[in-house]
């Protein structure tokens, strides 16, 4: 499986030919979305779910779908009639050649005063995890997690505690576009050195293998 970076919570997943892109929102790129054959959408919050991005996805492919919660697919299916389906915690489905799982059900809390919205998190393959804005603990070995390393509703010991509980092979950091060059280092020590995983950092358009 190729995992490329795209920016902020953004992440495209290849294999045999198929590509899966999660969280095309709008601190990403302009065409995050296209080249998909399926995009999987964690929750309505505009930094993960960009209307824009996913309609030129779905219009320049016609036979890509969506996967995503109900608050974000009712704002598409209209115009993808067929094409957008609504999951929740526990649902699994194939999604381009992927076998997905759904885990999680509410955002973190940003302050008490604000009403939390619905989030769900991805396990692709069994293997990769993406819990979206939230810090969901899947309930099985996880080999990749996508690490939300700084968001107004975090903070670095929570990130370093969240490694520790899930304990994956490998920590590749998204959700991270609020974060300036000169912390960059100061949370690379913390996580790689108390995480107790393989800690990574990919620039955007970067990828590895996995």
């Amino acid at each position: 499986m190729k995992l490329t970076k795209k920016a902020h919570a953004c992440v495209r997943l290849e294999k045999d030919g198929q590509t899966l892109v999660i969280d095309p929102g709008g601190f990403s790129e302009q065409d995050a979305a296209l080249g998909a054959d399926a995009i999987l959408v964690t929750h309505e919050h505009p930094d993960h779910f960009d209307e824009d991005r996913l309609r030129a996805g779905m219009e320049a492919n016609p036979a890509a779908e969506i996967w995503t919660l109900r608050s974000v697919a009712e704002q598409l299916s209209a115009a993808f009639p067929g094409r957008v389906h609504t999951v929740g915690h526990g649902d699994t489905f194939t999604a381009a050649g992927f076998d997905v799982e759904v885990h999680g059900e509410l955002h973190a809390v940003i302050h008490p005063d604000i009403p939390r919205v619905t989030n769900i998190g991805f396990l692709v393959d069994g293997s990769v995890f993406h819990p979206g804005d939230a810090l969901t603990v899947p309930g099985r070995p996880v080999e990749t997690l996508f690490l939300p390393v700084m968001a107004p509703w975090n903070k670095i010991s929570e990130v370093i505690d969240y490694v520790r509980e899930v304990k994956p092979l490998r920590a590749v950091d998204v959700h991270d576009a609020l974060l300036s060059p000169l912390a960059r280092p100061i949370y690379d020590r913390h996580v790689g050195t108390l995480g107790g995983t393989d800690h990574r950092r990919l620039a955007p358009g970067a990828y590895t293998e996995l």
